[in-house]
């Protein structure tokens, strides 16, 4: 038995701002067929994540690539990997039955053969929506989770600042931070997401930062004792900003620098003089880093989002179609909260 697999590529390699002509949508026939010793599995993908890191995999070059399997190149023409959820078809291994709910390395795609040793788990959805098994309780929420308490090591009443704050990863951050009873700011591109961060949310405060002049004063303004910990989604000039707001040993965690990803002239170094004598800490990282403290993530974001404590923040595209126009508008600012596309109904 074979089923049209229909899945999207890139044309050739991405050098700059994503366009809907550097994609093509592909249909291979897919068998569904599988040797009896085979160690591979056949899924039928629910719902799969667009992640802004996927262009540095674009790119003919990027240091990142070599950083980690699964920063590794994409190659044009081929089906492209992403964390997502989806339902066992078929398989011979005895952990995975048909019909299993299982989460993790699946495609851009509405069907993935996973690989021996590719990362794939049975999946208990605890009564929350599938969708949020690839945002909140996948690696966007790991990254916010683990980034916020493990590099910044937050505490009680630390004055916090958050960029791209309505964004898959940044919104997490914020409403952990307020749990832990800090005061926190988010940055945002709309007036749209800035009342969000502050109505639904619960931020202390928020700025559109296209509609600020010079980025240190806004910030000095929404922070006039100084920034304790800052968690970077940005890079740039947000950056900089941000490090002469801070106060004596000030954390800073470097999640992403979306500003850059697409234009490498935005570039910005914060005064290494500040990062000295304040004693400043600046430390990147990846989810992956966090898989030792996964557990106490998810109980703890269950029980957030339980007790109505932690809002899941989506943005849902529907079809395999719909890919290619959800992940440039990462780059536009288009989404809020975590951009995922729902490939097939449950």
């Amino acid at each position: 038995m074979e089923v049209n697999n229909k899945y999207v590529a890139i044309k050739s390699n991405i050098n700059g701002a994503p366009q809907e002509s550097h994609f093509e949508i592909k249909v291979e026939n897919l068998s569904l067929i599988l040797e009896p010793d085979s160690k591979e599995v056949i899924i039928k993908n629910l719902f799969v994540s667009i992640d802004p890191y996927q262009l540095n995999r674009m790119k003919s070059e990027s240091s990142s690539q070599a950083a980690i399997s699964y920063a590794s190149a994409i190659t044009p023409g081929e089906a492209i990997d992403t964390y997502g959820v989806g339902r066992v078809l078929v398989s011979h291994q005895p952990e995975f039955k048909k019909d299993d709910l299982v989460a993790g390395l699946l495609t851009w795609g509405e069907y993935t053969v996973v690989k021996e040793g590719s990362l794939l788990n049975k999946l208990d959805p605890l009564g929350f929506p599938l969708s949020n098994h690839v945002g909140v309780f996948g690696f966007s929420g790991l990254a916010a989770y683990g980034g916020f308490f493990e590099v910044c090591k937050p505490k009680p009443g630390d004055k916090v600042f958050v960029s791209a704050a309505s964004g898959s990863i940044g919104n997490l951050v914020g409403q952990y931070a307020k749990l832990l009873r800090c005061y926190v700011v988010g940055s945002a591109g709309s007036q749209e997401k800035v009342k969000l961060l502050k109505e639904t949310l619960g931020f202390d405060d928020a700025f559109n930062y296209k509609e600020e002049t010079d980025l240190k004063s806004a910030l000095k303004r929404c922070f006039p004792q100084g920034i304790d910990v800052y968690f970077d989604n940005v890079g740039g000039k947000m950056l900089e900003a941000a490090v002469a707001n801070m106060n004596l040993f000030g954390r800073v965690a470097i999640c992403g620098v979306i500003s850059e990803y697409t234009n490498a002239s935005t570039r910005a170094a914060p005064e290494m003089l500040d990062i000295v004598y304040k004693r400043i800490t600046i430390q990147g990282f990846l989810a992956a880093d966090f898989m030792k403290v996964y557990a106490d993530f998810l109980s703890k974001t269950v029980e957030y989002l339980q007790d109505g404590k932690l809002k899941a923040i989506e943005d849902v595209s529907d079809g395999v179609e719909s890919i290619p126009s959800a992940f440039i508008g990462l780059f536009n600012g288009d989404n809020i909260g975590k951009k995922i596309v729902k490939v097939a109904d449950e």
